[in-house]
C-alpha cells in the first residue's frame, strides 16, 4: 500500500513538475516582452529628441514638428520608466517566486527521490546478506557485522523515507503558493503601473493629442488632393508623351537643338574585347564643362571619360549599327565611339560636343553665342540650285556677296572678324562655286564641268607595301612625315597669294557643314615627302589623292581653331579651259595644323634646296663636257703638229737623197695632200696657216 501510495505522490510531483515548467516559459515571456517594451520605449523617446539634429534633404527647419516631436517624447520618456518599474516589480513579484518553487522545491524532491532509491537498495542488499547466514557455522563477528548493516540501512531508509514523504506532503501546499504568489505579483504590478500612467496621462496631454489628431487629419486631406492633382498630370504627360516612347521620333514635331553647350544621355559605348571583336555597353552620359562624363548604374557619381575642349567629332560608320559618331582628344592619343538612340539625339550630340570644343561654354550666354554663329552660318551660305541634283543636298554652293565684316569660322566665339586688307571676299573665292565634301578616289567619275587636277590624279598602292617591280617614288625623299587628318571640303578660289583665301574658304566650308547637316569626315593618313602630299587610306594604303609639291602654293592654319589647316593646289584646267586654277582643300588635324605647314614649309625648302643642287650639278657637268671637248680639241691639235714634224723630217731626209729627187717630192706632195683630205676644212686652214 505504502509503495502503491507513494507512486502516485511522484506521479503527481512529475505533473506538477512539467506544468509549472511551461507556466515558467509563459511569464518569462511576459517578463522578457515587458524588457523589450521598456527599452524599444526609451529607444523611441530617445529618436524623437534626436530628430532636431537630422538634416533631411528635403525637409526644411520645421519648428512646428520639431516641438511637436519634443512633447511627445517627454511623454514617451515617461511611460519608458513607468515600464521600466513594471518590469521590475515583474521580475520581484513575479519571476522570483516561481523560479524559486521550480529552482529549489521541485530539485528538492527530486533529489530526496535518489536518496530514497539509494536507501532502499541498500536496505534490500544489507537483508540479503543477513538471509545467507549459516545455521551450521555460527561466525559471530561475521553475523555482528551483518546484523549492523541492516540495522544501518535500516534506519537511513525509514530516515530517508520519512523525509521524502514529508517533502511529497509538502509540496501540494508549496504548489498552490506557486500558483497564485506569482499572479498576484503580476497583477499588483499591472495595476501599479496604470496607477502611474493615469496620473501621467492629464487632461492637458488629452487635448494635446486632440490637436495632432487634427493635424493628422488635415495633412492627410492635402495629401489626398496631392495624389489626385499628381494623376491628372500623370495622365496629362501621358498624353503629350505619347510621341517620344518611339525610340526614333519625328524630327518635322520635334526639332534638333544645334545651340545646346550641354547634353546629358544613355549613350551606348563601344568597347574593344579583342583583336576584331568589340561589345556595346549602354551607359548615361553628360558634358560638364568641358569633360564628357559618364555613369554607370549603380553609381553615386560619373567618371571623366574624356577633355573634350579642342577635341573633334565625327560620323562614323562602325560595324552594323546606326547613329554612331566618334569623338577624339585633342592631341589625338584618345578617341572613343559611341551610339545614339535616334537621329535627333545623334545629330544634338555631335553639335553640342562642337559647340564645347570651341570653348563657347565659357562665354556668359553660350547658347546665345551659339545661336548666333549657327545664323552667321545661316547668313553665309545657302545651297546651290544649278549643282548637280545627286549632290545638292551635300554640295552646297556659295553665292557671291558684297564685301562685308563677318565671321572668320564657325570656330570664332561669335565675334566679328576684322575686314580682309589685301583682298575682298569676292576676289578670294569663285562666285558659284561648289563645294566638295567627299574625297574623289581614283576610280571616281570626273564631274561634268570640272576636269581632273592633277592634285587628283592618285594611284592606287600596293596595300602589302611591295613596289612591285618599280621604285617607289618617295623612297628616296628625305622626309617622311605621316599625319592623321579629316577631309573637309575643297572648293576653287580665285586667289592664292593671300593667306586670306584659306580663311575665308575654311568659313564657307564650315558654314556649309552647319547648315546642311554634313557632319560625316573622311579619316586619311597624309603623308609629307619633298615630292608631294599623300592622302592615304588607314585601311587599305590606298592612295586617294596626290598633291604634287611644286603645285603646293599656299598652306595656312586657322587663326583660332589651331587644328583647321588647308592649302591651296595651282592646277592646270578648270571651267575655263586652257588656264591655271586654284583649289583650296581644309583639313582637320589631330595635332596643330601649324606643325603640318611647317612640315609642308621643310618639304619646301628641302625640294628648293635640292632643286638648287640639281641646277649646280648640271651646270658642273656642262663645264666639265665642255673641258673635255677642249681637250679632245688640244689632243687633236698635237697629233697634227706631230704629224706635220714628222712630214718635216721626211722633206728633210728625202732632200738629202739623191736617188729620189722628183719621185721622192711627189711622194711627199701626195701624203700632203691626202692628209689635207683627210683633215677638212678646220685642218686645211690650220695647215695653211702653220
Amino acid at each position: 500500500q505504502t509503495r502503491s501510495l507513494l507512486g502516485v505522490f511522484e506521479e503527481d510531483a512529475a505533473a506538477i513538475s512539467n506544468y509549472i515548467n511551461q507556466l515558467f516559459q509563459a511569464m518569462h515571456r511576459i517578463y522578457d516582452a515587458q524588457n523589450e517594451l521598456s527599452a524599444a520605449t526609451h529607444l523611441t523617446s530617445k529618436l524623437l529628441k534626436e530628430y532636431e539634429k537630422q538634416r533631411f534633404p528635403l525637409g526644411g527647419d520645421d519648428e512646428v514638428m520639431t516641438s511637436t516631436l519634443q512633447q511627445f517624447a517627454k511623454v514617451i520618456d515617461e511611460l519608458s520608466s513607468c515600464h521600466a518599474v513594471l518590469s521590475t516589480q515583474l521580475a520581484d513579484a513575479m519571476m522570483f517566486p516561481i523560479t524559486q518553487f521550480k529552482e529549489r522545491d521541485l530539485k528538492e524532491i527530486l533529489t530526496l527521490k535518489e536518496v530514497f532509491q539509494i536507501a532502499s537498495n541498500d536496505h534490500d542488499a544489507a537483508i540479503t546478506r543477513y538471509s545467507r547466514l549459516s545455521k551450521r557455522r555460527e561466525n559471530e563477528k561475521i553475523k555482528a557485522e551483518v546484523t549492523e548493516d541492516v540495522y544501518t540501512s535500516r534506519k537511513k531508509q525509514h530516515q530517508t523515507m520519512m523525509h521524502y514523504f514529508c517533502a511529497l506532503n509538502t509540496l501540494q501546499y508549496k504548489k498552490k503558493i506557486a500558483l497564485l504568489e506569482p499572479l498576484l505579483g503580476y497583477m499588483q504590478a499591472q495595476i501599479s503601473f496604470f496607477k502611474m500612467g493615469s496620473e501621467n496621462l492629464t487632461e492637458q496631454l488629452e487635448e494635446f493629442l486632440n490637436n495632432i489628431g487634427t493635424s493628422v487629419q488635415n495633412v492627410r486631406r492635402e495629401m489626398d488632393c496631392e495624389v489626385e492633382n499628381m494623376q491628372q498630370t500623370i495622365e496629362d504627360l501621358e498624353v503629350a508623351s505619347d510621341p517620344l516612347y518611339l525610340p526614333d521620333p519625328d524630327p518635322t514635331k520635334f526639332p534638333v537643338h544645334r545651340n545646346l553647350t550641354r547634353k546629358a544621355g544613355y549613350l551606348n559605348a563601344r568597347n574593344k574585347t579583342g583583336l576584331v571583336s568589340s561589345s556595346w555597353e549602354r551607359q548615361f552620359y553628360f558634358t560638364q564643362g568641358g569633360n564628357l562624363m559618364s555613369q554607370a548604374r549603380g553609381d553615386v557619381a560619373g567618371g571623366l571619360v574624356m577633355d573634350i575642349d579642342n577635341c573633334s567629332v565625327m560620323a562614323v560608320d562602325c560595324e552594323d549599327r546606326r547613329y554612331c559618331f566618334q569623338i577624339t582628344s585633342f592631341d589625338g592619343k584618345k578617341s572613343s565611339i559611341l551610339q545614339a538612340e535616334s537621329k535627333k539625339d545623334y545629330e544634338e550630340w555631335i553639335c553640342t560636343i562642337n559647340n564645347i570644343s570651341k570653348q563657347i561654354y565659357l562665354s556668359e550666354n553660350p547658347e546665345e553665342i551659339a545661336a548666333r554663329v549657327n545664323q552667321s552660318a545661316l547668313e553665309a551660305v545657302t545651297p546651290s540650285p544649278s549643282f548637280q541634283q545627286r549632290h545638292e543636298s551635300l554640295r552646297p554652293s556659295v553665292q557671291s556677296r558684297p564685301p562685308a565684316a563677318r565671321t572668320s569660322s564657325t570656330g570664332s566665339l561669335g565675334s566679328d572678324s576684322a575686314a580682309l586688307s589685301a583682298l575682298s571676299l569676292d576676289s578670294l573665292v569663285a562666285p558659284d562655286t561648289p563645294i566638295q565634301f567627299d574625297i574623289i578616289s581614283p576610280v571616281s567619275e570626273d564631274l561634268p564641268g570640272q576636269p581632273k587636277s592633277s592634285g587628283q590624279s592618285g594611284r592606287r598602292t600596293n596595300p602589302f607595301g611591295e613596289s612591285g617591280g618599280s621604285k617607289s617614288e618617295t623612297e628616296d625623299s628625305i622626309l617622311h612625315q605621316l599625319f592623321i587628318v579629316r577631309f573637309l571640303g575643297s572648293m576653287e578660289v580665285k586667289s592664292d597669294e593671300s593667306p586670306d583665301v584659306v580663311y575665308e574658304t575654311m568659313r564657307q566650308i564650315l558654314a556649309a557643314r552647319a547648315i546642311h547637316n554634313v557632319f560625316r569626315m573622311t579619316e586619311s593618313h597624309l603623308l609629307v615627302t619633298c615630292d608631294c602630299l599623300k592622302l592615304i587610306d588607314p585601311q587599305t594604303q590606298v592612295t586617294r589623292l596626290r598633291f604634287p609639291l611644286p603645285s603646293v602654293v599656299l598652306c595656312a592654319t586657322h587663326q583660332e581653331n589651331k587644328r583647321l589647316f588647308g592649302f591651296v593646289l595651282r592646277t592646270s584646267g578648270g571651267r575655263v579651259e586652257s588656264r591655271q586654277t586654284s583649289i583650296c582643300y581644309i583639313f582637320e588635324s589631330n595635332n596643330e595644323g601649324e606643325k603640318i605647314c611647317d612640315s609642308v614649309g621643310l618639304a619646301k625648302q628641302i625640294a628648293f634646296h635640292a632643286e638648287l643642287d640639281r641646277k649646280a650639278s648640271e651646270k658642273q657637268k656642262e663645264i666639265e663636257r665642255v673641258k673635255e671637248k677642249q681637250q679632245k680639241e688640244l689632243n687633236k691639235q698635237k697629233q697634227i703638229e706631230k704629224d706635220l714634224e714628222e712630214q718635216s723630217r721626211l722633206i728633210a731626209a728625202s732632200s738629202r737623197s739623191n736617188q729620189s729627187g722628183g719621185e721622192g717630192q711627189f711622194v711627199v706632195l701626195s701624203s700632203s695632200q691626202s692628209e689635207d683630205s683627210d683633215l677638212g676644212e678646220d685642218g686645211k686652214k690650220k695647215r695653211e696657216s702653220e
